[in-house]
């Protein structure tokens, strides 16, 4: 059993969109135990998420804050994970991947930037097809990337949204 990493630090647009992926990659990670890395607001509806084992909170604070880079290192390493599965994409998680991770099989776009080419990567596909093809770059078996189904946080979302959101 090895421990996944997935990171998307989100919107709730985002976090409805990568339901379907989420779920092909505990398909593809039956036994394995898979973290989501995020921000505090979507932590707390991440964790009724059945596909996920655990959410960490990433208060991403400027990168010039070297006590709390090398707190979220120490908090990261002590999960030893084998895999990550970058969907944010950002140059801050790139900025991760260098100076925070150990981890040599990481997932992100810019493994299907190298393999499609940039311009159509960023001007042709949907989020949703960039995020299947990241998948099977890596032979993760897309069933439900295409399909999100956020039905899991139908009956918490008012609570959660509210809690954070609401003025």
């Amino acid at each position: 059993m090895s421990n996944i990493l997935i990171i998307k630090h989100g919107s709730l647009g985002d976090i409805v969109q990568i339901s379907g992926v989420l779920k092909d990659i505990r398909d593809n990670h039956p036994v394995d135990k898979i973290f989501i890395l995020t921000t505090a607001p979507y932590a707390e509806l991440l964790s009724i998420c059945p596909y996920l084992d655990g959410t960490l909170i990433d208060r991403r604070l400027p990168r010039w804050n070297i006590l709390y880079l090398l707190k979220l290192k120490k908090l990261l390493e002590k999960f030893n994970f084998t895999h990550a599965y970058d969907l944010q994409n950002s140059s801050r998680t790139n900025f991760y991947r260098k100076y925070l991770f150990s981890i040599s099989d990481w997932n992100s776009s810019k493994k299907v930037l190298k393999k499609i080419g940039r311009k159509k990567y960023l001007e042709l596909e949907s989020v949703l097809e960039r995020f299947k093809q990241q998948l099977e770059i890596s032979n993760v078996k897309t069933n439900y990337a295409l399909k999100p189904d956020f039905s899991w946080a139908c009956d918490n979302v008012d609570q959660i949204v509210n809690k954070y959101f609401a003025k």
